[in-house]
């Protein structure tokens, strides 16, 4: 998920669960169409090393491309897992690693749609609106099998469901009409030139 935020200022960063895994390597990014994409990602069962590089190639991926948060099918691999950097409404900056994450949304009087544009790195350089509740709890296990459990509001919502529905094979494309998928399609295909195959490699 993209957003024009500034990853190396000094702002107050919250990591319950620790900091996130640095070191990797930034990978070409996996765009819509690929089927890796479209499919629910295997679940993840054994918390190793290997596991642990994914996620670090998936952060530095996630920040050369100046996203907020980025599923491991974003990279091509066939893993239940993402990453993310994500401001709430008050602009604090959450980081965690979820792995198998399942989605807590609110129901009833408390559910509110957050109608705000929303963009994917996989389909870089377009943005509409996508309504989805503007408060979210998100459950799963961290790098060392641990569960943990992520919530908030704002941005942090919209990029908790957004990477969560990754896992599941869904992109926010599924979830808006053919209209806005129109011009989503439109303003991605204008700025085609700026993302080519290898990017943000």
């Amino acid at each position: 998920m993209p957003e024009d935020l500034d990853h190396t200022a000094a702002h107050a960063v919250l990591a319950p669960y620790g900091p996130l895994p640095r070191g990797g390597r930034v990978r070409p990014m996996t765009r819509w169409g690929t089927p890796v994409m479209h499919r629910p990602q295997a679940r993840v069962e054994v918390y190793d090393d290997a596991l642990a590089a994914l996620a670090a190639d998936m952060v530095a991926t996630m920040y050369a491309a100046d996203g907020v948060g980025l599923a491991a099918c974003q990279i091509g691999e066939d893993v239940a897992m993402f990453v993310f950097d994500c401001p709430d409404a008050e602009g604090r900056r959450v980081v965690g690693v979820v792995c198998n994450p399942v989605l807590v949304e609110p129901e009833g009087v408390e559910r509110r749609l957050d109608d705000s544009p929303e963009g994917c790195l996989s389909f870089p350089g377009a943005f509409v609106d996508c309504a989805r509740p503007d408060y979210a709890v998100v459950e799963g296990t961290g790098l060392d099998g641990a569960p943990v459990r992520f919530e908030g509001d704002g941005l942090l919502a919209k990029c908790l469901q957004h990477e969560t529905d990754h896992t599941l094979g869904t992109v926010f494309g599924d979830r808006i009409s053919a209209k806005a998928m129109k011009r989503l399609r439109k303003q991605h295909d204008a700025a085609a030139d700026e993302y080519p195959a290898d990017w943000p490699a």
